[in-house]
C-alpha cells in the first residue's frame, strides 16, 4: 500500500468516528434543547470530513458537506432555528453523506441527484434561498438576508490578498508539504510568491525534516477569503498564517514573480479579511487583527500540542493513522488478535511449566521456583495489559440505539424516549461487534410491543411518552445489560394461545409465568397480527437468544403485565482468558471463574439443612444458602457426595444471591484460556467454556447461573440420589 493510499484510509477510518459523533449530536438535538457544545461539534465533524475530502479531489462529497456545513454554521450562528423538520434533513443529510464516503472509498458514482435533491431540502428546512445553483453555488445565505461586511471586490469582482505563511520548523513530520499549499495558491489565480531565507543554516547544518523557509503570497483571486482558507486548513495548529486583503489596489500582479501593483494612493490600506468572508464556515485559519499579527511576528519554533481527538494528526493530508501528542496508534485488530493468541499459549506454557515442577522437593531449586512464580506474575500482567487493549466501551453500540428508537416512534406513532447508562462499560471487542443484532431486536420489540399508544397509556394513568431503559455495568465478573420498559408487560394468555396455535407446544399444556414468558425466544414466535417493517414475521428474539448464548452469555425475562418487561443480558467480559480455581469432583477437574468465589469452607453436620421436596442448604455468615452437589448434577462417580467430608465453595451469582458448591477438593488458583465449547463440541448446561490444563486435561469451565437454574429444575431426591446411568460429563464430551 503507497503512502497516499494509506492516508486515504486513515481519512476514512477518521470519517466514520466523525459520522457517528455527528449523528448522535444530532439525535440530540430538538428544539427546545439546543446545545451549543452540541451544534459545534457536529459542525467541526462535517467541516473536517469536507477538509479531508478537499485535499483528496472528492469533489461530490465536498460539494455536498459545503451545503451541510452551512447549513449548521447558521444554527450556531443563531441565524437558523432548530426546528423538527430540520433536524430530521440533517439526519437524513448526515446519512447522505456516510453514503458519499462509501462511494469515495470503493470510487463507484456518487448519488448525485440524491444529494440535490437533499441540498434543496435543506435549505427549505433552514429558511434558505433555494436556487438551482449547482456545485458551484454562491454560499447560502437565510432568505431575505443581506451579506454584511463582505470585502469589496474590485471591477472584475477579484479580491487582492497578501497571504504570510511561516511553517513550524517540524511541519514535515506531520505529512503536510508547503509546496503542495504554494502550488493550490497559484490555481486560484494570479499569485507572486516571495520566500524568506533569513532562518536558512549553513548546508552542513540542514535537517532534512526541518523547515527552516516561509514564504509571503500576494494572491488576486476570485475565490475569496474561504477559498485561502480551505489551502492553510490542515496546517493551522503548526504554522503562523496572516491573511490580510488589499484594498483600493489597481493594477495586477505578475504570476512570474514581480509584484507588478500600483497604488492610487501613496500608501496601500490592508486590512484584515472579515469572518464575513466566508458565511459559510467557521475558518480554521482565522482573520489575522493587527494584536495578533505581532504576536505571531516571528515564527515558534516549538511544536505545540497536538489534539488527541480522531481527528487529530494532520487531517486528511498527514499520517494521522498514529497521534503525533504520543496519546493513541492505530493497530490493525488481526496484528492484535495474534498477540491475543500468543499470550494464550504462554498462559498454557506457564501452566504446564508450573504442573512438571509441582512434585519437586521441597528447598530444592529454589531459584527455579521464584523465577517460575515471576513468570506466572507477568504473564498475568502481560495478560491484563493486551486484554485492556481489547477492551471497548459498549457504547459504539448504544450510540446506534438512539436512531433506532426515533425512527420507530415515527412509525408506530408513539412517544417514546431513550435512556441510557454505563456507556462506557468496557468489554471484550468481540462481544462488542456482537450486541448489534440482540440489541436492535430488544429495542423493537419493546416499542413496538411493549409500549402502548399515547391514548391507550393516559387512559391507563400512565405519562403518554413510554420510556425505554438501555443499561450495561458489571457484575460477578460478567457484563449485564438490561433493555427494560414502561409498557404493558408480556400478555401470557395471548402468548400461550400464539403458541398452541403455531404448534410450538401441545394444546391444553400447563406452563408457570416463567416457561410462558420465554416462548417468546421459540423460532417462528410472533404475536403481531399483521406483517410489517417492524414485526410480525417471527425473526427475532429466537435471534437475540440464539446470539447471545454463542457468546456464553444468556437471557432472562421479566415482566409485570401492567407495569412494563426486562431483559437481562448476562455475557462474559472477555472471551479470551481469565483467572480461575481448579477444582476436582472425583476424578474430574472443573474451573470455577474466580470473580464469583467468595469463600470455601468445610461444614459441620450442624450447619446443613433440608427443605422437604426441594433442595439442601447451609448456614453460613447468617443466611441460608442453596447446596449443589456438582457430583450427582453431572453424573460423577467416586467423588465425594457427603458435603461434611469435601468442600462447600460459596460462589455469588448475578443476581447477588449465593450458592454452595460441593466439591472434593481446591487445587488451586490458575490463569486458563477459554476455548468454546459450541465451536468444538455443543453447548452443555452449567458449562460456559472448556480449556486446557497445565498437564494437558480438558477442564470445563463451570457457569454459576447456568448451574443455578439446574439446581432449581432438581427435586430433592434426584440431587440427594444420583441417577443409575448417569455418564460422567467429560467422557461425554
Amino acid at each position: 500500500m503507497d503512502e497516499l493510499s494509506r492516508f486515504k484510509e486513515t481519512y476514512f477510518d477518521e470519517s466514520a468516528e466523525l459520522i457517528g459523533v455527528a449523528e448522535a449530536g444530532l439525535l440530540r438535538l430538538s428544539p427546545g434543547n439546543v446545545d451549543m457544545d452540541e451544534v459545534n461539534a457536529i459542525f467541526r465533524a462535517v467541516h473536517s470530513i469536507k477538509g479531508g475530502g478537499g485535499a483528496f479531489g472528492f469533489t461530490d462529497l465536498v460539494h455536498f458537506a459545503h451545503e451541510f456545513e452551512a447549513v449548521m454554521d447558521g444554527v450556531r450562528a443563531s441565524r437558523v432555528a432548530i426546528t423538527t423538520e430540520l433536524v430530521d434533513v440533517m439526519i437524513k443529510a448526515n446519512d447522505l453523506l456516510a453514503r458519499l464516503l462509501a462511494c469515495a472509498r470503493d470510487a463507484s458514482p456518487a448519488p448525485t441527484d440524491q444529494s440535490e435533491a437533499l441540498i434543496g431540502q435543506l435549505r427549505r428546512a433552514a429558511g434558505f434561498e433555494v436556487t438551482d445553483a449547482g456545485p458551484a453555488a454562491a454560499p447560502l445565505q437565510p432568505a431575505g438576508a443581506a451579506s454584511q461586511g463582505a470585502p469589496e471586490a474590485g471591477d472584475d469582482g477579484r479580491q487582492t490578498f497578501q497571504i504570510r505563511f511561516v511553517p513550524k520548523d517540524d511541519l514535515l513530520t506531520s505529512g503536510n508539504e508547503p509546496i503542495f499549499m504554494l502550488r493550490a495558491l497559484r490555481h486560484m489565480g494570479d499569485a507572486a510568491i516571495n520566500v524568506d531565507l533569513n532562518h536558512l543554516p549553513p548546508l552542513s547544518a540542514i535537517e532534512p525534516e526541518t523547515i527552516y523557509l516561509s514564504w509571503t503570497v500576494l494572491l488576486t483571486t476570485d475565490e475569496g477569503g474561504e477559498g485561502i482558507n480551505d489551502v492553510f486548513e490542515f496546517v493551522s495548529d503548526d504554522s503562523v498564517v496572516e491573511i490580510t486583503e488589499i484594498k483600493h489596489a489597481t493594477g495586477s500582479v505578475d504570476p512570474d514573480g514581480a509584484w507588478g501593483l500600483f497604488d492610487d494612493e501613496p500608501e496601500a490600506e490592508a486590512a484584515p479579511v472579515p469572518a464575513a468572508a466566508a458565511p459559510t464556515s467557521a475558518p480554521l485559519v482565522p482573520a489575522t487583527t493587527p494584536a495578533m499579527a505581532v504576536a505571531k511576528a516571528e515564527p515558534v519554533r516549538e511544536p505545540p500540542p497536538r489534539p488527541t481527538g480522531p481527528t487529530g494528526g494532520g487531517g486528511g493530508g498527514g499520517p494521522s493513522a498514529v497521534n503525533l501528542g504520543g496519546h493513541t496508534i492505530r493497530v490493525d485488530l488481526d496484528k492484535i488478535d495474534r498477540l491475543v493468541n500468543m499470550v494464550g499459549e504462554m498462559v498454557i506454557t506457564q501452566a504446564m511449566i508450573a504442573e512438571h515442577v509441582r512434585d519437586l522437593p521441597p528447598g530444592a531449586f529454589q531459584e527455579l521456583l521464584e523465577g517460575l512464580e515471576q513468570l506466572a506474575q507477568h504473564t498475568r500482567e502481560l495478560r491484563e495489559s493486551v486484554m485492556s487493549i481489547r477492551a471497548q466501551p459498549v457504547n459504539s453500540v448504544f450510540a446506534r440505539m438512539p436512531r433506532l428508537a426515533r425512527e420507530l416512534a415515527q412509525e408506530t406513532g408513539k412517544d417514546v424516549v431513550l435512556v441510557m447508562s454505563g456507556e462506557n462499560t468496557e468489554v471484550d471487542k468481540t462481544v462488542v461487534e456482537n450486541l448489534v443484532d440482540p440489541l436492535t431486536h430488544m429495542i423493537r420489540n419493546s416499542i413496538d410491543h411493549g409500549l402502548e399508544t399515547p391514548n391507550d397509556r393516559e387512559a391507563a394513568g400512565k405519562p403518554r411518552t413510554g420510556t425505554v431503559h438501555l443499561s450495561a455495568q458489571h457484575r460477578s465478573g460478567r457484563i449485564v445489560i438490561e433493555v427494560s420498559d414502561d409498557g404493558r408487560g408480556i400478555n401470557r394468555p395471548r402468548v400461550l394461545q400464539k403458541a398452541q396455535e403455531k404448534g410450538l407446544i401441545p394444546a391444553g399444556a400447563s406452563l408457570s409465568d416463567e416457561e410462558i414468558d420465554n416462548l417468546i425466544f421459540l423460532p417462528g414466535f410472533s404475536t403481531a397480527d399483521k406483517v410489517s417493517n417492524i414485526s410480525g414475521r417471527g425473526v427475532g428474539m429466537d435471534v437475540v437468544r440464539r446470539n447471545i448464548t454463542n457468546l456464553g452469555g444468556r437471557i432472562t425475562v421479566y415482566s409485570v403485565p401492567g407495569e412494563g418487561s426486562r431483559f437481562v443480558l448476562s455475557l462474559p467480559l472477555t472471551l479470551a482468558v481469565l483467572d480461575g480455581m481448579v477444582i476436582s469432583v472425583g476424578e474430574e477437574r472443573f474451573v470455577l471463574p474466580l470473580t464469583n468465589i467468595v469463600e470455601s469452607l468445610r461444614p459441620k453436620p450442624a450447619d446443613l439443612h433440608g427443605l422437604v421436596n426441594q433442595c439442601d442448604v447451609i448456614m453460613a455468615r447468617g443466611e441460608y444458602v442453596r447446596l449443589v452437589y456438582l457430583n450427582h448434577l453431572f453424573g460423577i462417580p467416586k467423588a465425594i457426595g457427603d458435603a461434611t467430608k469435601g468442600l462447600v465453595v460459596l460462589v455469588e451469582t448475578e443476581d447477588g444471591g449465593r450458592l454452595g458448591l460441593v466439591v472434593d477438593e481446591v487445587l488451586g488458583q490458575q490463569q486458563v484460556v477459554i476455548k468454546s465449547l459450541e465451536a468444538n463440541y455443543r453447548r452443555l448446561d452449567g458449562v460456559a467454556a472448556a480449556t486446557i490444563l497445565g498437564d494437558g486435561r480438558v477442564a470445563l469451565i463451570l457457569d454459576v447461573a447456568g448451574l443455578q437454574e439446574m439446581s432449581r429444575q432438581s427435586s430433592s431426591a434426584s440431587i440427594r440420589q444420583p441417577a443409575p446411568d448417569a455418564v460422567p460429563l467429560l467422557e461425554a464430551v
